[in-house]
Parts: C-alpha cells; sequence; structure tokens
C-alpha cells in the first residue's frame, strides 16, 4: 500500500494508513526524500494519527526520514501519536531524539512555519 503524499504551499503531508507494512514506510521514506527536492519543499508532516502502534521498526524510519529530509534542507514534524501510543513507546524505551513532534495537523503547521519563517530554522525541535 502506497501512502498518498499531498502538496499544500511548500509543506509535503503523508497521513500514514493504519494498515502500514515495513515496505510501504520503506516506500513512504523514499518517495519523501525524492519529493523533497523535485517539489523544493521546505517542510513535511507525517501524520501518524491512526496508528495504534509503533514498533521500533517504525520509530526508527520516521526519525530517519526526519533526519534524511533535515540534510535536504526541510523540517519534518511527525504528528498525531495517540496516548496509548506514547505511552507504549515510554515504556518500550522507544524514542524519537532529534524528531519535532506535534499534537495534531494545525500545530504541525505552526511549528512548520515557525522554523521556516524568517531564518526560524535556527529553533531548537521539541522531541519524544
Amino acid at each position: 500500500m502506497e501512502v498518498p503524499i499531498l502538496k499544500l504551499g511548500e509543506v509535503l503531508i503523508a497521513t500514514v494508513p493504519s494498515a502500514l507494512t515495513d515496505h510501504a514506510l520503506l516506500q513512504l521514506r523514499d518517495s519523501l526524500v525524492d519529493q523533497v527536492g523535485t517539489l523544493r519543499a521546505k517542510g513535511v508532516i507525517v501524520d501518524v494519527t491512526s496508528l495504534d502502534v509503533l514498533d521500533s521498526f517504525a520509530t526508527r524510519t520516521l526519525r530517519d526520514i526526519a533526519q534524511i529530509i533535515k540534510l535536504r534542507g526541510a523540517e519534518t514534524v511527525v504528528v498525531g501519536i495517540q496516548p496509548d501510543v506514547a505511552f507504549a513507546m515510554v515504556r518500550l524505551g522507544l524514542k524519537f531524539e532529534g524528531v519535532a513532534t506535534a499534537l495534531d495537523l494545525e500545530e504541525g503547521f505552526a511549528f512548520l512555519n515557525q522554523r521556516t519563517a524568517g531564518g526560524g530554522r535556527h529553533a531548537t525541535s521539541r522531541g519524544v
């Protein structure tokens, strides 16, 4: 299953479906990295609202996505981590070190606007 990627202004939005396979997650990584350059995006929002679980592979891959996109000159924010998912991640010791997170799409856009407006790229990101 391919994850659709939408473009809104200078931001790419990927809404991750609940039935996400490891292969689809790797495809998402490759597609986002390519599209950041092709579409000259300044920000990426990865919406994980529909996920009931984030295992170690998904957590590591999302962290890799954010780091690769940063090296390509754009910012990434992961939005929509559900309370049960956050609780399980903490209990399992899974971390989004260096990855910005936000409650929802609205906060994700606000974060990216702050980071990409007028040299705001050097602000500190918050992560789980």
